[in-house]
């Protein structure tokens, strides 16, 4: 039984009260359970996370093992960058709470949601180990000509605020958009260096863990409509401490050896 679970996690507890049957043993489902506990397995959600072929495995495996040995003050080279949706009631994420019996349905008890999530807002950010950058809210579907537009708009204006220096270098994944031959002339022109991605990264990207600690502290201040979370993100996303910034460009080495552990598959750093 034990065998099974290990090498099929997703077995049920219905499934190997089954198997025991078939075997001529009669077992119950709480004892299966007890069973299985004891010897060190737990029911758990499944984390959902990026689909992984073979080539993005070996090309995380690579990032990680040249990049291993980099300096701390390389990283602080770098301004990190994405783009996210964030819907308006999507940020209702399941929270516990306190309840006298059958008051369940009682409004302060619930969280609304409404259909398709209210509506979303898409955001751009950037920021390095110096704190955040520009926090862009994209109004309209995005292609190169208007990331170029934004890169020019936002990106440089962080750089300077920031004081990067010279030699710095932009983060951003494969999006086609990233990728596309007039964003590659743009930064060409302006003679910016572009760090080599891996695809299906997100774990390996630090601001991955600053665009949370923006959720967290946007959904305490409930926002209303679409405009007030804008303007929440926004001021939201300018309080974070540099200090925050900087901690997680410091242990960045923590995220390539977390890969080289993890044989290239993701790792605890993805949300």
């Amino acid at each position: 039984m034990i065998r099974k679970v290990r090498n099929r996690p997703r077995t049920t507890r219905e499934e190997l009260v089954n198997d025991m049957k078939r075997a001529g043993i009669t077992i119950s489902k709480v004892t299966v359970g007890r069973t299985v506990c004891r010897h060190g397995f737990k029911s758990c959600i499944a984390r959902k996370v990026p689909l992984l072929k073979s080539s993005h495995v070996q090309a995380r495996l690579k990032f990680a093992n040249d990049h291993l040995d980099d300096p701390e003050e390389a990283w602080e080279k770098v301004m990190w960058s994405d783009e996210t949706k964030i819907e308006l009631f999507g940020l209702n994420f399941t929270r516990c709470f306190w309840r006298k019996k059958k008051e369940e349905l009682h409004p302060k008890n619930t969280i609304p949601t409404v259909k398709h999530g209210g509506g979303n807002i898409m955001l751009w950010r950037c920021f390095s180990t110096k704190g955040t950058g520009r926090l862009h809210c994209i109004k309209e579907r995005m292609n190169g000509a208007m990331y170029c537009e934004i890169l020019s708009n936002n990106l440089l204006p962080s750089v300077r605020a920031l004081k990067m220096g010279r030699g710095w270098v932009l983060q951003h994944d494969n999006d086609p958009k990233h990728t596309a031959r007039i964003t590659k002339e743009w930064l060409r022109k302006k003679h910016i260096k572009v760090l080599e991605w891996p695809s299906q990264s997100p774990d390996l990207n630090p601001i991955e863990n600053l665009w949370r600690e923006l959720k967290l502290h946007v959904v305490q201040r409930q926002p209303r409509n679409l405009t007030d979370l804008e303007e929440i993100c926004m001021e939201e996303w300018a309080k974070i401490p540099i200090a925050v910034c900087a901690n997680l460009v410091k242990n960045y080495r923590k995220r390539l050896t977390s890969v080289t552990a993890n044989k290239g598959f993701c790792t605890k750093y993805y949300h």
